[in-house]
């Protein structure tokens, strides 16, 4: 079982930019978001309410953690490795706290979809893969770091955020604001067109698509605002806007 966990969070490290949205589009087809929960369009909305706050807490949870120490999720050539051991900012609360937002992002997504079956194997896909994903990382941090990395499993969860570590986990830290524009836009550019897009989905699979034509307008506006923003951060970045000051000696 091991070994095979190994396997797969090797495999879905190296491709999951490729695979996570295609099980996304896979589930979505299985069924349309249902307009309604319970017969009840009150109940939908407050589902849907509880959905992107889902979806926003795991953005924020995302931009405290890089906010205060980045590590490059990518490996070296698409494969797991790590320069160094950090323990400092968020990662001093949990081992994986940008795997736990990412978790919070994807189960607001299926929650906002609103299919029980969807929400269902979404959730416990999602699960699966980054527990295999962690595995493959835990395996080469504790072969590269030693004792060092097995002290640090003791102090911190794998996924629970053990707050009281946040202030000796940060002390001496800033947050870095102009950090978490430049690594984490794309991101919240990802979630929000997610978001957009499902709700779309939602909308154009009504039998009464002319009446909400102009909503499915109005989230078509606000997808291409989210496009236009992306595209100047990603200008400003490339200009070096965002560019962290060199520290002198």
């Amino acid at each position: 079982m091991k070994t095979m966990m190994l396997t797969l969070g090797n495999f879905f490290f190296r491709y999951r930019n490729q695979v996570f949205p295609a099980v996304i589009v896979a589930l979505f087809c299985l069924a349309a978001p249902p307009l309604e929960l319970w017969g009840s369009p009150t109940a939908a909305l407050f589902k849907d309410v509880v959905a992107v706050l889902v979806v926003f807490s795991g953005l924020a949870l995302r931009m405290v953690v890089v906010g205060y120490a980045y590590i490059k999720r990518g490996g070296l050539n698409k494969r797991v490795y790590a320069k160094d051991l950090v323990t400092e900012g968020m990662f001093g609360v949990c081992r994986n706290p940008l795997y736990v937002g990412n978790m919070l992002v994807y189960s607001g997504i299926f929650l906002l979809h609103g299919d029980p079956l969807v929400i269902a194997i979404g959730i416990c896909l999602f699960t699966f893969m980054y527990q295999c994903i962690v595995h493959a990382e835990e395996a080469f941090l504790e072969d590269k770091f030693g004792d060092a990395y097995r002290a640090y499993c003791r102090d911190v969860p794998r996924w629970t955020l053990r707050l009281g570590n946040f202030e000796r986990a940060t002390e001496g830290m800033t947050f870095n604001v102009k950090r978490v524009i430049a690594k984490d836009y794309s991101t919240v550019s990802s979630a929000l067109i997610a978001v957009l897009g499902t709700e779309m989905y939602r909308f154009a699979s009504a039998d009464d698509l002319e009446h909400q034509l102009s909503y499915l307008l109005f989230l078509a506006a606000l997808m291409a605002l989210v496009g236009l923003a992306t595209a100047l951060i990603s200008h400003l970045k490339k200009r070096g806007v965002f560019r962290e000051p060199k520290t002198s000696f």
